[in-house]
């Protein structure tokens, strides 16, 4: 019987360390007998035993190390590199994650201005368990669609309502997430496509500020830039915030979808001196939010505090959160009847939304999706009769065209995106988006990292990604047959029995 082959490593890693003294004996004689060139490799022969000597008899936290020596180091290196090897050599078009390389080559084509067209057929599976979207036999024309258009506030009558023109806006990314050349660049970006800019709960925006783009001010749990030393609101410093020309609406975050019921996490290794002044933070631990708004312990308060927040500002006032529990939520809708407050807009955060960072355990098995979130809070709040009085935004992995359609077939007035964003910005996945050390310059504030960005050669690349989605949204919209996104409804979706979220979701239109 057969034997499978495999390397006995500790031999190996024996014959290894016998190997180096050996050399370095040899390197030495020839370094005396023939040639006194032969003493450079002398010298890093004696390097590479010390190294292993060190490895093997001194340092004491690496098991791998300890047994073999500096052939376990090849072992960390290899582990290393494994992601980079995966990405360019080993995974096809397919099968990458978070998004594939057919995802992010759609992405990079629309923010270069490159064709994205493609032949052959689709790389997609066809086996009864992909939404597919509905087409019409008598299209509609590309001249007859309604110019898009949602206005935020005028259902309440605020004193300064918001209206967006186009369907895609900037989704929360921080000052601290991100390098101050990242900000700047995604702020003059948005400035020359005409969208929003969401600034993440980083406290006071002041790189947002610099590019002119409209922004929508993040108050996160720990109310960056708006606090008092105990965690809870200073009004005042929120009505400066909001007095800014820039900021056109407030968007009051309860939970994100790559982490709910958890807050905001900022490592140590990216607070910077300005960044620790911007949040009023230490900079010798990780800045940790708080995983509720103090002020919210429970269903009538968290309503009472969006209230608050309404009543002190003369813009917009939205919330964002991730779907734990739909009954939860339907409580919550209840509670916003009985004290007559509801939310300019809700944004729905789906479990597969992105971050900087958080534990795995919550990215991978915490919330709900946002396909069938958004479809059940589309659903609750037509039922209660708040639907025309709120708007509904829908983030979670929206980087392309068709995810995005699908959204709002299933209730979404507008889209937010980030890691869309991103890979507009030149975001290659290389996941290190929490170490300071992206490669990229994007989710970094180490200088020679962030010099690789120059935000006026960025810009051009988001207001691209913009108007070449807004187009082939426009086009799937056309095909569809209707005139403008608000006449979706879930029957313009083909949602076979075997997708994943079928049994999540009524397939009866729900009218907006």
């Amino acid at each position: 019987m057969s034997k499978t082959l495999h390397v006995n490593l500790h031999r190996l890693a024996v014959a290894t360390n016998i190997g180096l003294v050996v050399m370095l004996g040899v390197a030495i004689l020839l370094g005396i007998t023939v040639s006194g060139y032969f003493h450079i490799l002398t010298v890093v022969l004696l390097l590479l035993n010390a190294l292993n000597f060190y490895y093997r008899r001194v340092q004491q936290d690496h098991t791998i190390l300890r047994n073999f020596g500096i052939l376990g180091q090849s072992r960390y290196l290899i582990e290393s590199l494994g992601p980079e090897l995966r990405q360019y050599l080993i995974a096809n078009d397919t099968e990458e994650r978070p998004f594939n390389r057919n995802e992010r080559a759609q992405v990079y084509s629309k923010a270069k201005n490159l064709d994205s067209t493609a032949s052959f057929g689709s790389l997609l599976n066809f086996d009864n368990s992909e939404i597919k979207i509905r087409h019409s036999m008598f299209p509609s024309s590309l001249d007859g669609l309604t110019p898009f258009s949602v206005t935020f506030g005028e259902a309440r009558g605020v004193a300064h309502p918001y209206t967006i023109r186009k369907p895609i806006m900037i989704s929360a990314m921080s000052y601290g997430a991100l390098g101050c050349n990242a900000v700047r660049a995604l702020a003059r970006g948005a400035h020359m496509a005409g969208i929003p800019m969401n600034t993440g709960e980083g406290g006071f925006p002041k790189y947002h500020l610099m590019e002119e783009a409209d922004l929508i001010f993040q108050l996160g749990t720990a109310k960056y830039g708006a606090r008092r030393d105990d965690g809870t609101l200073d009004p005042a410093k929120l009505k400066a915030i909001a007095a800014e020309p820039q900021v056109k609406m407030i968007e009051i975050k309860f939970s994100q979808g790559a982490k709910p019921g958890k807050g905001g996490l900022l490592p140590k290794e990216k607070i910077t001196a300005e960044i620790a002044e911007l949040r009023g933070i230490p900079r010798d631990r990780d800045a940790i939010s708080p995983r509720h708004h103090a002020e919210c312990t429970d269903i009538p308060s968290t309503v009472a505090f969006i209230g608050y927040i309404q009543s002190l500002v003369d813009i917009p006032v939205g919330i964002k959160l991730c779907i734990g529990s739909i009954v939860e939520f339907r409580q919550l809708v209840l509670e916003m009847k009985q004290q007559n407050t509801v939310p300019d807009w809700i944004t729905i955060d789906g479990s597969e939304g992105g971050t900087g960072a958080a534990p795995r355990a919550f990215m991978d098995r915490v919330g709900v999706p946002l396909y069938p979130a958004l479809h059940q809070v589309h659903r609750i709040l037509t039922e209660e009769r708040l639907r025309d009085r709120t708007r509904l935004i829908a983030s979670g992995k929206l980087v392309v065209p068709s995810r995005q359609f699908i959204a709002f077939t299933l209730g979404a007035d507008a889209i937010f995106t980030a890691r869309g964003f991103l890979l507009a910005l030149g975001c290659i996945q290389a996941l290190q988006c929490s170490s300071n050390t992206c490669p990229t310059g994007i989710t970094t504030h180490a200088p020679n990292l962030q010099h690789g960005i120059v935000p006026a050669a960025k810009a051009p690349r988001i207001q691209n990604y913009v108007d070449n989605t807004v187009h082939d949204l426009e086009e799937l919209l056309a095909a569809s047959g209707k005139t403008c996104l608000s006449q979706l409804s879930i029957n313009d979706l083909y949602i076979p029995s075997d997708a994943s979220i079928a049994p999540f979701l009524d397939q009866t239109a729900t009218s907006r």
